[in-house]
């Protein structure tokens, strides 16, 4: 599902963006820093902020997130159904410390605190 030419639309160069949506209905799209590859089959966002997506997500599992290369501007949208999520091991420890990263070069230290990575299964890839 994932191939070589989105990889470079996964480095987080450009922001990504999420949208979810209630189970009555009400749309929520949000900004997210970086869209973490986990596998050819799935990916994982970072939850810090994301309690109305979260909520949107436990009362209905699927989302669309949008990526850009950073290259060639090039858009891809991906159609997501929330996996699981993981708050410890190496995926989570991975995605913590680029977070950490992050919040140091931007004054953010102390305030940007990864509470857990969630993994969704890509379902479809398009342009």
């Amino acid at each position: 599902m994932i191939k070589d030419k989105h990889m470079t639309a996964l480095q987080g160069m450009f922001p990504s963006w999420i949208t979810s949506c209630s189970s009555d209905g009400e749309p929520n799209t949000t900004v997210i820093s970086q869209i973490w590859y986990v596998d050819e089959n799935h990916v994982a966002l970072s939850f810090q902020f994301f309690n109305k997506t979260k909520k949107n997500i436990s009362e209905n599992p699927y989302a669309y997130a949008t990526i850009s290369d950073p290259n060639t501007l090039k858009q891809y949208n991906l159609e997501l159904k929330f996996d699981h999520e993981e708050t410890t091991g190496d995926l989570f420890d991975e995605m913590d410390m680029k977070l950490q990263a992050i919040a140091s070069m931007t004054g953010m230290t102390g305030i940007f605190k990864l509470q857990a990575a969630d993994v969704y299964k890509v379902l479809s890839i398009s342009e």
